[in-house]
């Protein structure tokens, strides 16, 4: 099954990298948008870290969610796609290339927020957190990745662009991936320590900021990520049928 896996991602790679349209918003988008709402008032490192590890995984978010989900969901109207439906292809093969695919596409998409964070404002991250803040990342991006693979499986293509919107604009901002919970309205902080993605940003501040990972979180966070593997899963077999 790994080899297959391999075979998938390798084609998903090729076929992404010819694609403009997709490239370019995926890696500027991020990065504008931490240069133009959050740059400016980053004066210092103990504010520079933690707003830049938000912003990295909204990054990942973009990528793994919004871009790959809807663009997924959008390819379904390609005969290339139900064709590659019909193989008899273990259940997780398909989604799993495209779960890796778009983790290797946010990374770099995550990276160039590093970037204009390092050139723009006072961030600077010890090398000994690096491994720690990447490995968050990463771990966040699996079930919000699995929830973008359910969108494209479960909506019309017509409709994901719109659906997706519904969904990603809410959970980056009640989340805390654009501003610290504390900022919110009152409103919203009582619903944001139930978000997949406050428990993502609690995971990425405590590793930028040298602190273990809260146990609650990372629960939290296996929790979705089975949750969404099991109806990804189920989608991919329906719609197979």
């Amino acid at each position: 099954m790994t080899r297959l896996v391999l075979a998938h991602l390798k084609s998903e790679l090729l076929a992404l990298s010819r694609m403009p349209g997709f490239l370019i918003p995926s890696f500027v988008f991020p990065g504008m948008f931490f240069l133009m709402f959050a740059a400016p008032y980053l004066r210092t490192p103990e504010a520079a870290v933690p707003t830049t590890a938000s912003f990295m995984a909204f990054a990942f978010f973009t990528v793994v969610f919004f871009q790959y989900g809807v663009g997924l969901a959008q390819e379904r109207e390609n005969p290339w796609i139900p064709y590659l439906r019909t193989l008899p292809l273990p259940a997780g093969v398909r989604p799993a290339a495209y779960l890796l695919t778009g983790l290797l596409f946010a990374l770099a998409a995550a990276l160039v927020v590093a970037a204009v964070a390092a050139a723009a404002t006072p961030f600077g991250l010890p090398a000994e957190r690096w491994p720690l803040l990447l490995a968050a990342l990463v771990l966040g991006a699996v079930p919000h990745g699995l929830m973008g693979l359910t969108l494209a499986y479960l909506a019309r293509p017509r409709a994901a662009l719109a659906l997706a919107n519904l969904i990603f604009l809410p959970l980056s901002y009640l989340g805390g991936l654009w501003m610290p919970p504390s900022l919110l309205p009152d409103w919203a902080q009582r619903i944001s320590p139930w978000l997949p993605t406050r428990h993502w940003a609690e995971l990425v501040w405590a590793a930028a900021a040298g602190r273990p990972w809260p146990a609650a979180s990372l629960l939290a966070l296996l929790g979705y990520a089975a949750l969404f593997a099991f109806v990804a899963a189920w989608a991919w077999r329906r719609g197979r049928g």
